[in-house]
């Protein structure tokens, strides 16, 4: 077996890369985010530069940790690459070690570090992205952690039959729409009538829009002052469906889906980011498998360049099916689960096969 001394040596070479290449990314971002809030504060003398710069710094760890496979790719190739270079790997198969005895630090590495990713780093940089948006909304009116893609949407069952929400922007924690658009149906799912509305204030019982427009199939709009659409949500309730399932730390992602799902809501979205949550450190665990079945190769085989863009597009690849994945899991075309674990589990398993082949076969 590997020794102690050699695995600390492996795993710590292994860390430093990835998180230099981490901290690059994230000086990176917080350069482009620092400047697109500096421009948009230009009109605001109240807030100054330290103000912008907190709200950056406060964004950077959310807006970063979508990048983290592509760091451990990217570190563990160049890991891999330095080691066979310096002829470490050469004397260490010399040694009788074989691949999987010198992968066995790294892979630990990757998958420790994908649970402290979702258990702690996850956490934070939500919850900071959270207290951003707060102080964004405080500075322009706009508070993004409320923006689900292009607006909020809606599905509710109420006394009256099924209605269809759609805003353009949300407010209060979803307490105040702005931009709205609603489908009534029947309890029998018959299309009744779409409203339309400058603002939808939530009422104990309803909501409330005004300035409204109603258009029934087979007549005319009618201006109406006011319109009370029957609702059985509560503030606490639409917090949670207002809120982005990645802009929900990991631990609240489990009452969030509870308390959407007892409002009626589509609770689908957090419960593919929960799973998508728990299959990090397996795709962490995939990233280095596929690095290392393109680096090892490097200085024993010739084709450094062509090697290596074959890895890189190896892992775009596998981040891309990812996302893929988790569309279908959001549209409801497969489960949550499958959508969250198929990517990593068939990434994990290729490059195992791969280094099998080469170095076993």
């Amino acid at each position: 077996m590997i020794g102690v001394t050699l695995s600390r040596y492996f795993a710590w070479r292994f860390l430093r890369t990835i998180l230099g290449i981490f901290l690059t990314i994230f000086c990176l971002m917080f350069v482009i985010v620092f400047v697109e809030l500096l421009r948009r504060v230009s009109d605001n003398p109240q807030t100054g530069p330290g103000t912008v710069a907190l709200m950056s710094i406060m964004r950077a760890p959310y807006s970063t940790e979508m990048i983290l496979p592509f760091a451990v790719l990217f570190g563990s190739m160049a890991t891999f690459v330095d080691l066979t270079r310096k002829l470490e790997l050469v004397v260490a198969r010399a040694a009788g070690m074989s691949v999987w005895q010198f992968l066995a630090p790294p892979l630990l590495a990757a998958f420790f570090l994908g649970v402290f990713s979702v258990t702690i780093y996850n956490p934070v940089s939500t919850t900071l992205k959270q207290r951003s948006d707060q102080m964004e909304f405080d500075l322009f009116g706009v508070q993004g952690s409320v923006r689900i893609d292009h607006g909020l949407w809606l599905r509710e069952h109420g006394v009256d039959g099924l209605s269809i929400v759609h805003a353009t922007g949300a407010a209060r924690g979803g307490a105040e729409l702005s931009g709205v658009s609603v489908n009534v149906y029947t309890q029998d799912g018959q299309f009744i009538e779409r409203v339309e509305s400058s603002r939808a204030t939530l009422q104990p019982g309803a909501w409330l829009l005004e300035e409204a427009r109603v258009t029934a199939p087979g007549e005319p709009p009618t201006d109406v002052g006011q319109y009370l659409l029957a609702t059985d949500l509560t503030p606490e309730q639409l917090a949670a469906a207002a809120a982005p399932p990645q802009g929900v730390p990991f631990w609240d992602l489990p009452e969030m889906t509870a308390q959407t799902a007892d409002a009626g809501l589509d609770a689908r979205g957090y419960r593919l980011q929960f799973q998508r949550l728990l299959a990090r450190p397996l795709l962490l665990v995939a990233m280095v498998l596929v690095a290392a079945a393109f680096s090892l190769r490097f200085f024993r085989f010739g084709g450094i360049a062509k090697t290596l863009a074959g890895g890189v597009a190896a892992g775009f690849v596998l981040y891309i099916a990812t996302e893929i994945f988790s569309d279908l899991g959001g549209a409801g075309t497969i489960s949550p689960s499958l959508a969250a674990w198929s990517p990593a589990l068939v990434g994990a398993m290729l490059g195992t096969l791969s280094l099998l082949h080469s170095e076993d076969g």
